[in-house]
C-alpha cells in the first residue's frame, strides 16, 4: 500500500509510459533460423492479422490477443512468432533453433515448420520476405557463408557491434521469393545478437517501405510536367490577355490549381512517409556500428548508393509539388490583382457618372424650385386678388389691383424663403 496519496492521472499516462518498452528486442543465441514477413495492410487488413493470429494460438491452446494489442511474441509449438503491427503494415518474425548447429552448414529455414495453410493466407500484401540465418563465429570464420547460400558476385558484408560479429547479405531475391542474410553471431552476448537481429530486420522492412514513394514520385512527374506546361501558358495569356479574357482565364487557372492541389495530396503523405522511412534507414545502420571486411562492401555504403537515387526522386518530387504550388498561387494572385484594379477602375468611372448625373439633378432642381416659386405665387396672388375683390364689395377703399401688385413680392419672398429652409432642413437631416 503506498504511503503518498493517489494523484489523479492521465487519460494516457501508463500507455504512454509503457510505449518505451514497445517492441523489445529479445536475448537470442545462435544458431537460430529466422524468417521474417512484411505484409502491407489496410486498416481492415491490419484488424484481420490480429484475428489471424488468434486462429493460430487458439489451435495450439495458448492465451489470445486483445484489441489493445499491437505486438506479440509468444512460442508455438517447434517455433516462436513474433507479430508487430504497424502503421501501414504487419510484420511476421517466425524463428527456431535449427536441426544441426556447425558453423559452416547452411542456415534452416524457419518456415519449414509453421503451417502452410495458415501461412498463405496471412492478410495483406507480401513486402518483404527474408530468411536470416544465425551461426556461431566471427568473420574469421572459414568459409564465412556457405557455399551456394548467397551468390558472391552481389554479396555485401559488415563487421557489426565494433567488431564483435558479422553480416553478410545479397540484397538478391531467390528462388523461394525470400532475399537471405547470415550473420555471424561472433563474441556478441544474448541480449546484444537480439538487438543486432532486430536492427537488420528493421533496415530490410523501413528499406522496402521507403521504396513505396518511389513509384508515387515517378507518377507525379508526368502530372507535374503537364501542370508546368499549362502554367506557363497560362501566364504568357495572362501577360496579353484583353479585358474579356479575363474570366476565361481565371477559369482555366482555377482549374489548374484544383489538379495541383489533387495531385499533391494524393501523395503528400506516401512521399513523406518515405522520407521518415529512409531516416529510420539511416538510423538504424549507425545503430549496427559496421566496419568494412576485406574488399567487400560494406551494407550501408551500398545502400546508401543504391538507395540515394530513389531517395531523391521522392525529395524532388516533393520539392517540385511545394514550388508549383507556390507558382499558381503567385499567378493566382496576379490575374486577381488585375481583375480586381480593373474592377476598381469601373467603380471609379461608375462613380464619376453618377456625381455627374446628380449634379445635373441638383441644376435641374434648382430651375424647378425656381418654377415652383412662380407656380406657387401665382396660385396665392390669385386667392389674393379674390379676397381684394370680395373686401371692395364690402365697402374697402382698396383696389384689387393695387392688393395684388402690392401681394406678389410679399408672397414670392414668403415662398422662396420657405422652400430655402425645407430645402436645408432635408440636406442636414440625409448628412451623417
Amino acid at each position: 500500500m503506498s504511503l503518498f496519496p493517489q494523484l489523479p492521472q492521465h487519460d494516457d499516462r501508463i500507455a504512454l509510459h509503457n510505449e518505451i518498452h514497445a517492441r523489445p528486442p529479445e536475448a537470442m543465441a545462435a544458431p537460430l533460423a529466422i524468417s521474417h514477413i512484411v505484409m502491407a495492410c489496410d486498416a481492415a487488413e491490419r484488424e484481420a492479422s490480429r484475428h489471424h493470429l488468434a486462429d493460430l494460438l487458439r489451435e495450439h491452446h495458448l492465451p489470445l490477443p486483445d484489441a489493445a494489442t499491437i505486438h506479440l511474441r509468444i512460442d508455438v509449438g517447434r517455433f516462436r512468432i513474433r507479430w508487430e503491427l504497424h502503421t501501414e503494415f504487419v510484420t511476421w518474425t517466425f524463428q527456431r533453433r535449427p536441426d544441426h548447429g556447425a558453423a559452416t552448414a547452411a542456415p534452416d529455414c524457419a518456415l519449414q515448420v509453421v503451417p502452410h495453410g495458415w501461412l498463405a493466407r496471412l492478410p495483406g500484401r507480401l513486402l518483404t520476405a527474408l530468411h536470416v540465418g544465425v551461426l556461431p563465429g566471427g568473420a574469421d570464420t572459414v568459409p564465412a557463408v556457405p557455399p551456394d547460400w548467397l551468390h558472391e558476385d552481389t554479396m555485401v558484408a559488415s563487421s557489426i557491434a565494433g567488431g564483435e560479429g558479422a553480416a553478410y547479405t545479397d540484397f538478391v531475391l531467390h528462388a523461394d521469393g525470400f532475399g537471405r542474410m547470415l550473420l555471424r553471431a561472433g563474441a556478441m552476448g544474448p541480449r546484444r545478437l537480439g538487438r543486432m537481429v532486430q536492427r537488420l530486420l528493421e533496415i530490410e522492412t523501413y528499406r522496402m517501405a521507403a521504396l513505396l514513394g518511389l513509384p508515387a514520385a515517378r507518377g507525379a512527374a508526368a502530372a507535374l510536367g503537364s501542370a508546368e506546361r499549362e502554367l506557363a501558358g497560362l501566364a504568357e495569356a495572362i501577360r496579353s490577355a484583353e479585358r474579356h479574357d479575363e474570366a476565361q482565364l481565371l477559369d482555366r487557372l482555377t482549374r489548374l490549381a484544383g489538379q495541383v492541389e489533387s495531385q499533391h495530396a494524393a501523395t503528400h503523405a506516401r512521399l513523406s512517409a518515405s522520407a521518415a522511412y529512409f531516416e529510420l534507414v539511416d538510423k538504424r545502420i549507425a545503430d549496427i556500428v559496421e566496419s568494412r571486411i576485406g574488399h567487400l562492401q560494406m551494407l550501408g555504403e551500398f545502400l546508401e548508393r543504391r538507395l540515394s537515387p530513389a531517395r531523391s526522386t521522392c525529395a524532388w518530387a516533393t520539392r517540385r509539388q511545394e514550388a508549383l504550388s507556390q507558382r499558381v498561387s503567385r499567378v493566382s494572385n496576379l490575374l486577381r490583382t488585375r481583375v480586381e484594379i480593373e474592377q476598381q477602375q469601373s467603380s471609379q468611372a461608375l462613380l464619376t457618372t453618377m456625381n455627374r448625373r446628380q449634379d445635373m439633378q441638383l441644376k435641374l432642381q434648382s430651375t424647378v424650385e425656381g418654377l415652383s416659386v412662380a407656380a406657387i405665387t401665382y396660385y396665392i396672388v390669385g386667392l389674393v386678388g379674390y379676397l381684394a375683390k370680395g373686401a371692395q364689395k364690402g365697402g374697402s377703399s382698396i383696389s384689387p389691383e393695387v392688393a395684388t401688385a402690392v401681394a406678389i413680392p410679399l408672397v414670392a419672398l414668403a415662398v422662396w424663403w420657405s422652400l430655402r429652409r425645407l430645402h436645408h432642413r432635408i440636406v442636414g437631416e440625409s448628412r451623417p
